[in-house]
């Protein structure tokens, strides 16, 4: 990676960051969970301390916390990680079978 930070902020697709960071990737597991990768990597850089990193350390990080959210998705699904709120929220108006108490 001979990249800097100001050029990691101009970084706008999946492709461009595992390019950036030097990763190797499967371009189809990229393109099924394109949005679901970038939300987990998201997650993942905005727990990151920068504070006291260099600019260096600081992208060895953020490299890191890339493969962690591609390698989440080999092994586990979309469905599985309920990363976005559309996941996680319940539907209004709905009662689902669960709900339903048999006396």
């Amino acid at each position: 990676m001979s990249g800097t930070l100001a050029e990691f902020k101009q970084l706008v697709n999946a492709e461009e960051y595992f390019e950036f960071f030097g990763l190797a990737y499967d371009a189809k597991l990229v393109n099924v969970n394109r949005l679901h990768i970038l939300q987990k990597f998201s997650t993942l850089i905005k727990a990151i301390d920068t504070d006291s990193l260099t600019e260096l350390e600081q992208l060895d990080r953020y490299q890191a916390a890339l493969q962690q959210a591609y390698d989440t998705f080999t092994t586990s699904s979309a469905l599985d990680e309920k990363l976005f709120k559309v996941f996680n929220d319940k539907p209004q108006n709905v009662v689902l079978l669960s709900e339903i108490g048999s006396d």
